[in-house]
């Protein structure tokens, strides 16, 4: 193993667009987190209208400790909002809570990407740990193979944040529509749920290239 300044080449743009778009993230939701919507719901209640409107009625929302924690999970049915979102009645809040209501409306109705990246989640940590063993084992060992190996393993990372890609756009796409159909913020409202919601999109992107650049750059090292 050595340093080698082409690796930076290859990464190094993909961890400054991935450190820029977790910034842009974090000071778009800081920003709306401090403008209330007028209709007054909260996060929770933003969420549960477009549930109620899509006739789901099994789906819980729970307090989640820690920001943008949230998340939606489809095998305990679970819609679990952090903090700065469950009670709160900021556009921020709305904007994040419907994006996760999006996910369980998502679920009910079947949507073939959801499915797909749930059933790829146990691959994903098995290639992510076999992958990179296996490429750091070749490099120390000078296995063009083993390198090869591990960044075949690794490539179900970047195939999770590939179908993730879908499943997070169409999952904004319903909350930018909903939350305007169903009375959650008015017109002028939505554009800052959508800066929101754009901004968190960002972050998905920016992890799928920094993956696919890395593979890249692996394949590379052992084709040399």
């Amino acid at each position: 193993m050595y340093f080698d300044p082409v690796y930076f080449l290859f990464v190094g743009p993909a961890l400054l667009l991935s450190l820029w778009a977790s910034w842009k993230t974090k000071s778009t939701f800081k920003k709306y987190s401090r403008v209330p919507t007028f209709g007054g719901l909260t996060g929770a209640q933003a969420a549960q209208r477009l549930l109620d409107q899509a006739g789901i009625h099994d789906v819980e929302i729970v307090a989640h400790r820690g920001t943008l924690t949230d998340h939606y999970n489809p095998l305990k049915k679970t819609l679990a909002l952090s903090e700065p979102v469950y009670g709160s009645t900021s556009i921020a809040a709305v904007g994040v809570a419907c994006h996760e209501a999006g996910h369980a409306i998502q679920h009910a109705k079947a949507y073939k990407p959801l499915w797909l990246r749930s059933a790829l989640v146990p691959t994903v940590g098995i290639g992510s740990k076999l992958g990179m063993g296996s490429i750091f084992a070749g490099m120390i060992f000078h296995s063009n193979s083993l390198i090869l190996v591990g960044a075949l393993l690794f490539s179900t990372v970047l195939l999770f944040q590939l179908v993730t890609l879908p499943v997070e756009f169409d999952a904004s796409h319903r909350a930018k529509k909903l939350t305007v159909a169903y009375g959650i913020v008015s017109g002028s409202e939505s554009i800052g749920v959508n800066k929101v919601l754009n901004a968190a999109a960002l972050t998905y992107v920016a992890a799928a290239i920094s993956t696919l650049m890395t593979l890249l750059y692996y394949l590379m090292r052992a084709r040399r």
